[in-house]
């Protein structure tokens, strides 16, 4: 039987304990392996670029290049490596800052480990990962500041619906790509318009809305 190829991570964080722990957790999963680590947004860039990880582990507040300033930054590479928010905050500013500026996912630095791990093994699989204490915020902050329009009369195409039934699912571009047969081109053109018929600025706050509103349980087309 042909064993999976591991899910790789780099891990960004100002704290040289908390990265420790991080390697610790990581290496407690043969299915992950932790390939670079950085103590700060420049290096942490430099480091992701080097080694193109499945994974990249952001802290938020971090001295120099803070988390969002580093998040843009990799945004504005060549990497397709999936950008997971690790950090103490979940207040809802900064929850909504990082989702808008690009992150996959978003996980509190007091969660258990377990859970950090689960979340890990999801997002190493595609998944959608955000702290569960953090989805009606989300929702909340949504309702009260970009005031998105509802799937059902957001003017979807069929093939929107299903792709946004995808994003909902928590599956990430490349897989929808690879579920409907589609470039992943054309399903970034197709997120593109969902974002934009809808009124959201990010795949995420698209997911959480669709979830919200029921869109998910919808058949496509």
């Amino acid at each position: 039987m042909t064993r999976a190829t591991p899910t790789t991570l780099v891990v960004i964080d100002d704290h040289p304990l908390f990265r420790k722990g991080v390697a610790d957790l990581i290496a407690m999963a043969p299915e992950l392996v932790l390939v670079g680590e950085a103590g700060d947004g420049l290096s942490g860039v430099a480091v992701a670029r080097q080694t193109r990880p499945d994974l990249i582990l952001l802290d938020l507040n971090m001295k120099g290049l803070n988390g969002i300033q580093t998040l843009e930054r990799l945004r504005k590479t060549d990497l397709d490596s999936r950008i997971l928010m690790l950090t103490v905050s979940d207040s809802e500013e900064d929850v909504v800052a990082a989702l808008r500026a690009g992150a996959d996912g978003y996980l509190l630095k007091d969660m258990e480990p377990e859970e950090i791990l689960a979340s890990l093994r999801d997002a190493g699989r595609g998944r959608l990962v955000i702290c569960p204490s953090l989805t009606e915020l989300i929702a909340r902050a949504l309702r009260a500041d970009a005031q998105p329009v509802r799937p059902d009369s957001a003017g979807l195409t069929p093939r929107e619906r299903e792709v946004l039934r995808l994003i909902a699912e928590g599956i990430s571009n490349k897989l929808i790509a690879r579920e409907l047969d589609l470039s992943l081109g054309t399903i970034k053109v197709h997120v593109k318009h969902i974002l934009k018929k809808l009124g959201v600025r990010s795949r995420v706050e698209a997911a959480v809305w669709a979830i919200r509103q029921g869109a998910a349980d919808d058949p496509p087309g």
